[in-house]
């Protein structure tokens, strides 16, 4: 796989995750959506560590250690939201906290980190 290819496959994937995330908000299967909303940044978070330091990103889930190892400048409030939006990961996938996720995932509340993720993910793929 040629740099370029692998530079292609996350970008495609993290659109991929991305989409399914809309496609999932729309089944009002919203905590599924979430956790999409949460591999899309990573993907593409993974894809710009790899375009920024021609290094492979670390096998974490962490999106704000992502972003670093990325070389991005994150503000404040970026920073909360990454960090937010990572909880949706193991919130998702883990039948103990996944029952009180669930009731979370409201939504109004899956609208919000949605709309957060698009924004977020929009800001992601301009850095490339």
């Amino acid at each position: 796989m040629t740099e370029r290819d692998l530079e292609k496959y996350w970008r495609d994937t993290a659109k991929d995750s991305l989409d399914t995330a809309e496609g999932l908000f729309k089944l009002k299967r919203y905590h599924h959506a979430l956790f999409f909303c949460h591999l899309s940044l990573e993907k593409i978070l993974k894809g710009l560590v790899f375009v920024k330091t021609g290094q492979h990103a670390l096998p974490i889930h962490d999106l704000v250690k992502l972003s670093h190892q990325a070389k991005l400048p994150l503000n404040n409030s970026q920073i909360d939201e990454l960090s937010e939006i990572a909880t949706f990961n193991v919130a998702a996938r883990y039948d103990n906290i996944k029952r009180d996720f669930y009731h979370k995932a409201t939504e109004d509340f899956a609208t919000v980190w949605l709309n957060k993720t698009k924004e977020i993910f929009l800001w992601l793929t301009k850095q490339f």
